[in-house]
């Protein structure tokens, strides 16, 4: 992962390339005019498609073929190489297509190809409902998910979030650290969302699921009849109960915490973070990027080494000193005073800024209301439907069976959420697909990027391959003998592999 793509590189396809220097199940990242193309040839057969993931804009030429699609080096995004139709997210957006030709020992590339058409939408009749309770990475992939696919009924997503649907990631890194304007944030710009006949109610609470009558109620009274219904109402930052939390502690969540907290970061000189996971850490990281100083208190020895282990927890630590940012592990804060954290053993940390990540709780208080089955969770099938008949949970918020560990686990990461969001649209039409996608994350800490497949809760043996400290390595997470996850800095394809690795693993359905 690094900086955008721009100039194009490689060959000039317009111009050929012998068709011997395209071996079976290989491609070259080339360009038509000023166009990022990759050529591939699968099957015996010939694809060019743009070389540029719409995501992040990552270099699929350094990605990986697996069938006849390619994936992203950077965040495991997928694409049909036949299509250009982004398959998995996160990208959301297709690839162009070019027509490929063979003349005289020569491949060329010239003409672009039109888009791939959306399946015909039925028309008469009464039209389904599907009501979608929040507007994050699960709930709008499952809308864009029912449109791609040909769905006709109505579509309506309710988030009290004003600003939804946006880019979360995003807000704890680039646009925090100040180095990715808002108007990146928006997954679509509004039009979309008009053009596809997405209803977006904004702003908008649901009060009451009524699964016997299929209504749901919202905040302000009204009554919202419905089909089906997918839950994916996400999550909320744990509150920390001590003296002086509620006056001083800004939690991140959403787009509106994220400019709480840059507002206050211009006058602030000094910082304390509390938490020293993921998002502690990230926000920490943006901070220094701000020019303010930092101190990061933790209740364990290295920050993230439970799940990472100590090389990769060590590392980790030593990136952020490297920048600044001063840590107090083995800590909890006792009190917030005004102008300052106490910490359990008395020491005070002065602050104008403080910002808590100490992990977050499903949002299962419909669910529950609703006497749908919960446990640390939404419980879901291999589908995801609930224990109610046509209600659907996918997301922060829903626990389901991972059939490569046949045990029930409950997932934050966003291209989890947005690959159950695209599994419970399919199943909403009917498809029966079970969700067995492997787990994905990334975390960016200052220009160290870290990808990690699989999902390791539990391993009991870390193997190091390479070297943290130099930027250069692999972490395979095992329990017996057998993979439970892998965690890469600057290994993309490593970290590709290792997915598809753990998808080739026996599932239990």
């Amino acid at each position: 992962m690094g900086d955008q793509i721009s100039a194009p590189s490689g060959p000039d396809l317009t111009l050929g390339i012998p068709t011997e220097s395209l071996l079976e199940g290989a491609m070259i990242s080339g360009h038509v005019g000023d166009e990022a193309v990759l050529l591939a040839r699968i099957d015996g057969e010939l694809l060019a498609v743009g070389a540029v993931c719409t995501h992040y804009s990552g270099p699929l030429g350094e990605g990986l073929l697996v069938g006849d699609t390619v994936r992203c080096p950077w965040h495991h995004a997928c694409f049909s190489l036949r299509t250009g139709r982004a398959v998995r997210p996160p990208a959301l957006n297709d690839l162009r297509r070019w027509q490929v030709e063979v003349e005289d020992g020569q491949i060329f590339v010239r003409n672009q190809l039109p888009a791939e058409g959306i399946p015909r939408r039925g028309r008469g009749g009464a039209k389904r409902s599907i009501l979608i309770l929040g507007a994050g990475a699960a709930g709008s992939t499952a809308a864009e998910t029912l449109r791609k696919e040909g769905f006709d009924g109505l579509i309506t997503i309710i988030d009290p979030d004003a600003d939804a649907p946006y880019d979360r990631p995003n807000i704890s890194k680039d646009y925090l650290a100040g180095s990715a304007p808002e108007d990146w944030l928006p997954l679509h710009p509004r039009s979309y969302y008009t053009e596809q006949e997405i209803e977006l109610v904004l702003g908008r609470r649901a009060q009451a699921i009524d699964p016997a009558r299929r209504r749901l109620t919202l905040d302000d009274g009204a009554a919202l009849p419905y089909e089906q219904l997918l839950i994916t109402t996400g999550a909320t930052p744990v509150q920390l109960d001590i003296p002086g939390a509620a006056r001083r502690i800004l939690y991140l969540r959403t787009l509106a915490d994220s400019r709480r907290i840059i507002e206050a970061a211009k006058s602030a000189r000094r910082a304390v973070v509390i938490g020293t996971s993921f998002i502690g850490l990230e926000v920490a990281a943006s901070l220094r990027a701000r020019g303010v100083e930092v101190h990061a208190v933790g209740p364990d020895p290295l920050p993230l080494g439970r799940l990472l282990g100590p090389a990769m927890g060590t590392f980790i630590r030593d990136l952020h000193q490297e920048h600044g940012v001063v840590f107090h592990l083995e800590h909890t804060v006792r009190e917030v005073q005004a102008d300052a954290v106490v910490l359990d053993d008395g020491t005070r940390l002065s602050a104008e800024l403080v910002v808590a990540g100490v992990g977050v709780r499903p949002n299962v208080e419909l669910a529950v209301q609703a006497g749908l089955a919960v446990d640390q969770g939404i419980l879901v099938d291999e589908w995801l439907e609930t224990s109610a008949s046509g209600i659907f949970a996918a997301g922060d918020v829903a626990r389901w069976l991972e059939p490569r560990r046949d045990e029930r686990v409950r997932v934050e990461h966003w291209v989890v959420a947005e690959r159950m969001g695209q599994t419970a649209a399919r199943n909403i039409m009917g498809r029966r697909e079970p969700f067995d996608a492997v787990p994905f994350f990334w975390s960016q800490h200052y220009d160290v990027p870290i990808s990690y497949v699989g999902h390791g809760a539990g391993w009991d043996r870390a193997v190091v391959e390479g070297d943290p400290a130099a930027r250069d390595c692999a972490v395979t997470y095992h329990r017996g003998d057998r993979v439970l996850a892998t965690a890469t800095i600057f290994r993309d394809r490593q970290s590709l592999e290792a997915e598809v690795a753990l998808e080739q693993m026996p599932v239990h359905h």
